[in-house]
């Protein structure tokens, strides 16, 4: 693998450390649907498959759009922090 990234003369670039700010649950449609569970008590698992299932099905291509495009933003802010989070 790295003669290949050598050969093709491509940038590695460094894993960043793990960032709280940039959890996997922090992502988009997981920060947009922890405000929606705010304030629910859901009192078994029906209650949140149904939840999850209505919360996916009321959420248009827009919403997963917008989610993909602010992904290079938050990416940046990733490397331009140089790890210092």
């Amino acid at each position: 693998v790295q003669d290949t990234i050598k050969t093709l003369k491509w940038d590695l670039l460094p894993h960043p450390p793990y960032s709280l700010d940039l959890a996997p649950s922090n992502y988009y449609s997981f920060r947009t649907m922890a405000h929606g569970l705010a304030g629910q008590h859901l009192a078994n698992f029906e209650e949140v498959q149904n939840w999850l299932d209505e919360w996916f099905r009321s959420k248009d291509a827009s919403f997963y759009r917008r989610g993909i495009h602010v992904l290079p933003e938050r990416w940046q802010k990733c490397i331009a922090s140089e790890g210092r989070y």
